[in-house]
């Protein structure tokens, strides 16, 4: 069976169309939605297979979608249609496994059964082998620079069928919608379709071969690379030659002010820094600025003034813990989401004390939970303001820890733990 059929095979359509629809997604430039999507195949089916065997198939132009990033950047997102995605995912689903045998195996972004927290494992193993010197490649605006013409030219190494090649291209080239203005795509691969992260793997995995070539250690998750060598000679030899490689051989932009030659203790990679224990062992924790993007998170979800029941706060305030936990437990960090948790208490106090509002509620509350009268009397005149209050330890008993446990919160020490006790069974 040739490629294009493999992929416009019914069961293989089927099963893509079952996972775009699973993760949902807003709809793309024709405004049909996911839910609108099965009624719109059954009367256009056959005429876009027809098209795509006929080499007459039209992707749409994605929709262009800007979201903010951590350095006050936006990020550009490309949006498919939904059919366009089920389209591009019947693809992936056909030649992601051919080029499995082809990608390297310090690879891990976009591959199935591979995650950031090998990644990171993987960069340790070479850290405690010696290799302590990080040459940190930053390529700038990827997804944005991507030159189409070399990266079809790889792709018609491994890809035979002319029909898929011309499929793909088409993709590449489709276009953005923005402001109701379409223009042309004439370099990059949109972020956020199904078939870009396949796409940029099969680009850098020619990266990824010169690097083996050379006999260098290296960690690749997407376009996040570090090198890892024994001297800061070498690493900056390293730096210079393969800055080199990219640009002139694979057309791509390397970012010089965030490239860098940088030891594990400075090292961002993936969220996570390195430190050396009394040893002599590298392990991982998380960077400073992965703890301030959280703590940033937790306190706008703590802002008392936001008109949010607790319960909700309670809701979102887990899901962000145990997300994170999940992503960092191979970290160690208990000293500091010790600090965060007791930051965290004190703010769901706040926002309780201000709740209770009046005076003689809050005299009530206090006293039903288990303080004096006059202890209660006096908490509840006061004038100190909110932090300095709930801070005391009259109001630390009253709303203390196990109450807030039974009231829903989960704290980051106890879902460490947790996750730690599941890893060791």
């Amino acid at each position: 069976m040739e490629l294009l059929e493999e992929i416009l095979n019914p069961k293989n359509l089927n099963k893509a169309y079952k996972k775009v629809i699973s993760n949902k997604g807003v709809a793309g430039v024709d405004g049909i939605t996911v839910e609108e999507e099965c009624e719109y195949l059954k009367e256009n089916k056959d005429r876009i297979l027809n098209q795509i065997r006929k080499r007459r198939y039209r992707p749409q132009p994605v929709k262009r979608v800007q979201i903010p990033k951590e350095n006050g950047k936006k990020r550009n997102l490309g949006i498919p249609t939904v059919t366009d995605r089920i389209i591009q995912q019947a693809i992936v689903q056909v030649i992601s496994p051919i080029y499995e045998e082809q990608f390297n195996d310090n690879s891990f972004g976009f591959r199935p059964n591979r995650s950031c927290e090998q990644a990171v494992i993987r960069a340790l193993e070479y850290l405690n082998d010696g290799y302590e010197w990080i040459v940190d490649i930053d390529l700038e605006r990827f997804f944005d620079t991507v030159n189409q013409d070399r990266l079809i030219t790889i792709i018609g190494r491994t890809i035979k069928d002319g029909d898929v090649v011309s499929l793909i291209r088409k993709y590449l080239s489709a276009g953005v919608m923005e402001k109701g203005i379409v223009k042309a795509t004439e370099i990059g691969t949109p972020q956020g379709g199904n078939l870009s992260p396949l796409l940029s793997n099969i680009m850098l995995n020619e990266l990824d071969k010169e690097l083996e070539a050379r006999g260098l250690n290296f960690v690749r998750y997407a376009d996040d690379c570090i090198i890892l060598v024994k001297s800061e000679k070498a690493a900056n030899r390293v730096l210079a030659s393969i800055t080199k490689f990219i640009e002139k051989k694979l057309g791509l932009k390397v970012n010089a002010e965030k490239s860098k030659v940088t030891r594990p203790t400075k090292t961002k990679y993936l969220g996570f820094s390195f430190w050396m224990t009394k040893g002599g062992k590298w392990k991982p924790k998380p960077h400073l600025k992965s703890y301030q993007k959280l703590i940033r998170k937790l306190k706008q979800i703590t802002n008392r003034s936001w008109n949010m029941s607790l319960d909700e706060r309670i809701k979102k305030i887990n899901y962000l813990i145990r997300g994170w936990i999940n992503y960092f437990r191979i970290a160690n960090m208990k000293s500091k989401i010790r600090e965060i948790d007791e930051h965290l208490r004190t703010r769901i106090r706040v926002i309780i004390w201000k709740q209770w509002k009046r005076i003689t509620k809050r005299y009530k509350a206090l006293r039903q939970l288990g303080v004096q009268h006059e202890i209660a009397f006096n908490c509840a005149n006061t004038r100190k303001g909110y932090y300095q209050i709930c801070k005391s330890r009259y109001i630390q008993f009253a709303i203390n820890n196990e109450r807030l446990r039974k009231r829903g919160l989960v704290f980051l020490l106890d879902q460490y733990t947790k996750v730690h006790i599941e890893c060791t069974n």
